[in-house]
């Protein structure tokens, strides 16, 4: 069943994007990630226009990460106050890729960045999330380090620390606001939560509680990508609403059954399919980007 998407300008089969929609809401609910870094891809091969692809992801990962929410505060696994934190920080940084997203949109090189940017972010978070899992399920042996301290000793060190009652935590606001400004900037470039980012930092960074980190995650994701949400639809004018809902569909579902695998699977196994899959898409996209294409040069009628 094709549907035409009005600001993409061409019919897209809409039970395979709900289906990429439901995929993306499981590893949403999975992993604590928004999606996004897939989604966004996926998008672009299939041949929505990456800005198009890239403001409407980003309301996709709000229903999807809605749905995430709402399964893990049933459990108990947010830290609201972490979140709020990380949330104030992400909205700042959603402003400032605005401002970029609007620079290089102006230049003509945006559809150039997302892709390089993409290629760069996904090979090293997917190379480091391996090794790791590799070595948790004993494929390879690492000697590991002696007392190594439950957060980084630079965020120790910054001043001004608050009680993170949830979190078990003793730290400077400072180093989530930080990591939140961070991930306000990448959803606006990139259109993606930045849970790929997030949920590593909060582990090894902040050194969060696992129980906390992915519920944690989502409250954050939720937050920035509304308000980024928002910004691209009114200053870009990309979000494309019949695509966005079609993703929604699958993605509000998908997500439900992914909180729930998530605790029935081993974490190790999920981190190794996880950075399987982000590898493969760094995979493809570089080859997008390196490969000659059939047809060089394009004809747009405006």
């Amino acid at each position: 069943m094709d549907i035409y998407l009005p600001i993409a300008g061409q019919s897209v089969n809409a039970l395979l994007i709900i289906l990429l929609g439901g995929l993306v809401g499981l590893l949403s609910g999975m992993f604590g990630v928004g999606g996004g870094f897939l989604t966004t891809p996926l998008l672009i091969f299939y041949g929505i226009p990456p800005t198009v692809a890239v403001a409407s992801a980003t309301t996709q990962i709000t229903g999807a990460s809605v749905s995430g929410v709402y399964a893990h505060m049933r459990r108990g696994g947010v830290d609201l106050k972490m979140g709020g934190v990380m949330i104030v920080g992400g909205a700042f940084g959603s402003l400032v890729g605005a401002g970029l997203f609007r620079l290089l949109q102006s230049s003509g090189q945006i559809d150039l960045v997302i892709g390089f940017l993409y290629v760069i972010l996904l090979g090293g978070i997917g190379a480091l999330m391996l090794k790791d899992a590799m070595v948790a399920l004993g494929w390879i042996k690492l000697e590991a380090p002696k007392d190594r301290p439950r957060h980084n000793r630079w965020v120790a060190g910054l001043p001004g620390r608050w009680r993170f009652y949830a979190s078990g935590l003793y730290l400077s606001p400072l180093a989530p606001l930080a990591l939140g400004f961070l991930a306000g900037i990448m959803t606006v470039l990139l259109g993606v939560g930045g849970g790929f980012i997030l949920v590593p930092a909060m582990i090894y960074i902040l050194g969060m509680a696992a129980r906390v980190v992915v519920g944690t995650s989502l409250v954050m994701i939720l937050a920035v990508s509304a308000v980024t949400t928002m910004i691209h639809a009114m200053t870009t004018q990309s979000v494309d609403i019949v695509l966005a809902a079609l993703l929604l569909v699958g993605g509000v579902i998908g997500a439900q059954y992914g909180a729930v695998l998530a605790t029935r699977l081993k974490p190790d196994y999920l981190r190794l399919a996880l950075a399987s899959i982000i590898l493969l898409v760094a995979i493809r996209m570089l080859l997008g980007l390196a490969w000659r294409p059939d047809e060089i040069f394009t004809v747009e009628y405006l």
